[in-house]
């Protein structure tokens, strides 16, 4: 099974060369959404080139839909999914995507107290919409303020006129306060053991209140560690935790 991170184990050598042509080599395209509340957003959608097995929605970390939210929605693509990443901050304004740098990180933390839930849940719920009966299913997958949006469609996305087949989170933050909510679907959560934006008591919370969940823990990984763009990145964790989200989502939705 190859995942999206793989040409990261290349020789050093071929390091740059191969993730650029990774970052470069695009299967999607630009659409136009509507939420139920009249508000238009973009969202980036990636198509298998044979068979479609389902559907993902993507959601972003604080970042917009930058290169490494596109190249997920990419990798889910070549793996046989119709992938779909909304602009969530396209609230806000309209082509937000930011960087990892340092002007990247100060303007995503202004921007990350505006996001509401019931705002983010509306966008996703647009975005399941359009790519609804691809397939065997839909699926929602996140990271960071994603992943905390997929637990979230989990356990509040009937509300919102969507039901995922199953979700994916990675180091979901703030989960711990939303832990007793009940999913109606299948979820997936991963975290890195060395988190300093979610302590172990917010897994805790969630492993104590829903047994089912499956979640996982990573040894020497903290937050951020599946995004190869970003200095935290953990190349083995990564692999893992797209290994096992992969075969979650052949599970549940082909």
């Amino acid at each position: 099974m190859i995942t999206f991170r793989d040409f990261l184990q290349l020789p050093t050598v071929d390091l740059r060369l191969k993730r650029q042509e990774a970052l470069n080599d695009r299967m999607g395209d630009w659409v136009k959404l509507k939420a139920a509340d009249g508000h238009e957003l973009a969202g980036y959608v990636a198509r298998p080139e044979g068979a479609v097995r389902g559907g993902v929605v993507v959601v972003q970390e604080i970042f917009g839909v930058n290169p490494s939210i596109r190249g997920v929605a990419d990798w889910l693509a070549k793996e046989g999914f119709v992938a779909i990443a909304p602009a969530i901050f396209d609230r806000f304004e309209p082509g937000i995507e930011l960087g990892y740098d340092e002007a990247g990180m100060q303007k995503a933390f202004a921007l990350y107290p505006q996001l509401k839930a019931e705002n983010t849940l509306q966008d996703v719920a647009a975005a399941f919409k359009h790519i609804e009966g691809e397939g065997k299913g839909t699926a929602v997958l996140g990271f960071c303020y994603g992943g905390l949006t997929s637990w979230l469609s989990a356990t509040r996305g009937p509300k919102f006129g969507f039901t995922p087949a199953c979700t994916v989170g990675y180091y979901a933050g703030g989960v711990g306060s939303v832990a007793t909510e009940t999913p109606v679907c299948p979820a997936m959560l991963h975290f890195g053991l060395s988190d300093d934006h979610i302590g172990p008591e917010q897994v805790k919370a969630v492993r104590d209140a829903h047994p089912a969940v499956e979640i996982y823990e990573y040894e020497g990984a903290g937050h951020a560690f599946a995004n190869p763009m970003r200095p935290s990145y953990v190349p083995a964790a990564a692999k893992l935790a797209d290994e096992r989200s992969l075969a979650f989502l052949h599970k549940h939705i082909g």
